[in-house]
């Protein structure tokens, strides 16, 4: 995964986590075509790559990201917007397996809140603002924003800023359950990576299997929900890191966890 990216930083996978930075400063981290794609392709290294346990995707300290390249959106016609690769790359983020944390200060708009909707955990400053202002452009969202947003905050809430493309701060969105958690910004980073090391020191077939039941929450019901539940639990009696973390717990040691 060491390649050179152009609209996107890598780093070196530290303790288990990979660090995405998104890297158009100019652009306020607009999220082009190019981007995604480095994105997606990055995160589908990871989802093969063992050393991998959790990524943490983040901005700069004031934009996360402002929304989509609208340059790029305005060159497009009905036909480009059907063939646009942009619905590819969307999906293979959306379907990342393993924990993907958002450290987000500042903006995140249009796009960069429906990015932050396909992170499984946020952790975003007190100086950042969430909103969906697509209707401003006379379009809506077009990323799974009313979807997720729907689903994460509530009809009336989700309704207000899609229909009036109004911005809510952190604070708000904590309330409304759109983040996790808020910091001051210069703890924005560390408190996501602190996080998402903590994860990745878990065991990591028990972690995939977590997060997979979790989000089957939103598109089935109870009871096929508690089924899945069940049978990833009993799936995980024949790991060698559940009989770890048993007999460590027994014996009073740190368990040592190697994904098998």
């Amino acid at each position: 995964m060491q390649h050179e990216y152009q609209d996107i930083l890598v780093s070196a996978v530290s303790d288990g986590v990979l660090t995405i930075t998104l890297n158009r400063p100019e652009a306020y981290n607009a999220l082009r075509t190019q981007l995604l794609s480095e994105l997606a392709t990055v995160l589908q290294h990871a989802s093969s790559n063992d050393d991998v346990r959790a990524v943490v995707i983040t901005g700069n300290e004031k934009v996360f990201a402002a929304g989509a390249d609208i340059k790029e959106m305005a060159a497009l016609d009905t036909v480009g917007v059907l063939n646009d690769p942009r619905v590819l790359h969307w999906r293979t983020i959306a379907q990342f397996p393993k924990p993907l944390i958002a450290a987000v200060n500042g903006f995140a708009l249009g796009g960069g809140c429906e990015l932050v909707m396909h992170a499984d955990i946020v952790i975003a400053g007190d100086n950042a603002q969430f909103g969906q202002p697509e209707i401003n452009l006379g379009i809506i969202p077009g990323a799974g924003g009313t979807q997720r947003l729907l689903r994460t905050v509530g009809k009336s809430m989700a309704m207000q800023l899609v229909l009036s493309g109004e911005f809510i701060s952190a604070t708000q969105a904590r309330e409304f359950g759109l983040i996790s958690e808020v910091t001051i910004p210069e703890r924005t980073f560390d408190r996501a990576s602190e996080l998402a090391r903590k994860i990745a020191s878990k065991p990591p077939i028990a972690v995939r299997q977590a997060k997979e039941v979790l989000l089957k929450a939103y598109d089935t019901t109870l009871e096929s929900g508690l089924s899945l539940e069940r049978k990833a639990f009993t799936l995980l009696a024949a790991t060698e890191d559940r009989n770890e973390g048993i007999a460590a717990f027994m014996e009073k040691r740190k368990p040592n966890f190697t994904g098998k």
